[in-house]
């Protein structure tokens, strides 16, 4: 097992995670819970390989990709903010939503139930390692920018404020349901750039193809402690993970469903340990003010 393969290996596959959890991390800041971020993936995935397919630019794939995760982050904010429904409910009804959704408009727009047509991408150089591929360095970077934007501006301490206390930054004039607004929006365009990323790194849409990583990358929230950089190394925690399933798959010293199954029971074990310890904002999941 050589160590470079393995650290490139693991940095590509942690970018999705990292943009998830930002998302993730955003709009659970501002208080509300964020069960959604599969969907987000799944919708910038689809709006991107769309986008790139039709305008022959991945650019432009970008940019629709960013778009579907904002229509989705739209549909979010309004159930849960305008119309004050059920937080975990509405992220499970989003990601069905978009399973559905995708599959249907890639029958229509493919003619296929299962993958879309090859598309463009990002890389151009096999030997540049995916790393001349530049959502790969935003996404290195999502961390770093979510914890300056939280920590040191003002709109940042905003978010904060209405997710601890909404009452009391009301009370001294912050527009609660704006904020939250903007966040979950926020969150859905940039949990989508994980599934954008996967898109055109692909270079095709696959139904379901983001498989599970949103719920991994709500579990990297958790484990984090809602905080960007702790979040971000447990992406990459995770990440190390199925690189080590993906290099083991080819020794054949263990059965491959054993070996399947070492993100998810490194996601189980990394929650169990923080069940008890980890205080989300304290206005989390809560619909009134």
């Amino acid at each position: 097992m050589n160590p470079v393969d393995f650290i490139t290996q693991t940095l590509r596959i942690a970018v999705p995670y990292l943009f998830a959890t930002a998302g993730g991390v955003l709009a659970e800041r501002a208080g509300i819970i964020s069960l959604t971020l599969e969907g987000f993936m799944l919708s910038g995935a689809f709006s991107a390989t769309l986008g790139t397919y039709y305008s022959g630019s991945p650019w432009i794939g970008l940019l629709c990709g960013v778009l579907g995760g904002l229509v989705f982050g739209l549909i979010h904010s309004v159930a849960t903010i305008r119309y004050r429904a059920d937080q975990v409910v509405v992220g499970i009804a989003i990601n069905l939503l978009a399973i559905g959704a995708t599959r249907f408009f890639l029958q229509l727009a493919f003619e296929s139930s299962s993958n879309s047509p090859r598309i463009e991408g990002f890389a151009a150089s096999a030997s540049a390692r995916g790393f001349d591929n530049p959502l790969l360095w935003v996404g290195l970077l999502s961390a770093p920018i979510l914890a300056f934007f939280l920590y040191k501006t003002p709109f940042g301490l905003r978010v904060r404020a209405v997710g601890e206390h909404p009452g009391a930054a009301e009370s001294v004039g912050v527009n609660v349901t704006r904020i939250r607004y903007i966040a979950v929006a926020v969150s859905g365009m940039v949990a989508a750039l994980g599934g954008v990323f996967l898109a055109l790194d692909q270079h095709q849409f696959t139904d379901q193809m983001t498989a599970g990583r949103g719920f991994i990358a709500v579990a990297a929230v958790i484990f984090g402690r809602w905080d960007p950089a702790r979040a971000a190394l447990a992406c990459l925690l995770f990440a190390a993970a199925e690189t080590l399933q993906i290099q083991l798959q080819g020794t054949q010293l263990i059965a491959s469903q054993f070996i399947s199954m070492i993100p998810y029971l490194l996601t189980i074990i990394a929650l169990a340990g923080v069940v008890g310890r980890a205080v989300p904002p304290a206005a989390l999941g809560k619909t009134g003010d």
